[in-house]
Order: C-alpha cells, then sequence, then structure tokens
C-alpha cells in the first residue's frame, strides 16, 4: 500500500530523479524525470506535484495509487452500507429523493449491484 505523505516527501526531496514516481509504480515516468533532470524541470514538476499531494484527501490519493486498496473496502464493507441507508431512511433524516439519489449514486459506483439496488429502491418506495 502507498502512502500519500511518504509520496510527498519523495516529491520534495527525490523529485528531480523521479523517486516518487519509481515509489508509485510509475516506472516509465520515473524513467524520464531520471534522463532529464539535469534541466531542472523534473524538479519544478515533482515541487508541484508534491503540492498537489498535500492538497488530495486520501480517499482521492487512495483511488488513484492504490485501486486495490479501494475495491477491497468496498467488497469488504457492502452489507454496512446498505444498512446504513436503510436507517437514514427509516429515521427521515433525508427527504425521499435524495435517498434515492444516494441509493443510485452507491449502484454507479459498483457497491451495490443492480439487485440490491432494486430490492432497495422497492422498499424506499414502500415506506414513503
Amino acid at each position: 500500500m502507498r502512502n500519500k505523505s511518504t509520496a510527498a516527501l519523495l516529491a520534495l526531496f527525490l523529485g528531480g530523479f523521479g523517486g516518487h514516481r519509481f515509489y508509485l509504480g510509475q516506472t516509465f515516468i520515473g524513467l524520464l524525470y531520471l534522463v532529464f533532470f539535469w534541466t531542472f524541470i523534473p524538479a519544478i514538476v515533482a515541487f508541484l506535484e508534491f503540492i498537489g499531494f498535500l492538497v488530495m484527501s486520501e480517499e482521492s490519493f487512495n483511488a488513484k495509487y492504490n485501486p486495490g486498496l479501494v475495491a477491497a473496502v468496498v467488497q469488504a464493507q457492502p452489507q454496512q452500507i446498505v444498512v446504513n441507508v436503510q436507517n437514514s431512511a427509516s429515521s427521515g433524516q433525508l427527504d425521499m429523493t435524495s435517498r434515492l439519489k444516494e441509493l443510485h449514486e452507491l449502484k454507479v459506483s459498483g457497491i451495490l449491484t443492480e439487485e440490491e439496488f432494486q430490492s432497495q429502491k422497492g422498499k424506499l418506495l414502500a415506506a414513503g
């Protein structure tokens, strides 16, 4: 698992040589940094990437550089997400449109299957 802080520090200190790109598994881009390090352009780009890593959220970093981790988390917790949607539906915190939109987003992101989506949608419409 790649760490955002490690990538940021490598971009700051070894970015001109492509250290952060090798760490992130982007060997070809790392080699380009290494070949052109003498122009200082990779160092400037790496500094901008360092700032980008600092402002990037953990979720977006993991989605971009740790895709297996995101898939594992999604596979490990789909029932918990469905239960949370049911609880919010029964507590009346969200209106019907918001709840349906949330369910649709879960289906689009792959967290819910089509069958689970239809089942949850039916429960919401029946309760509404």
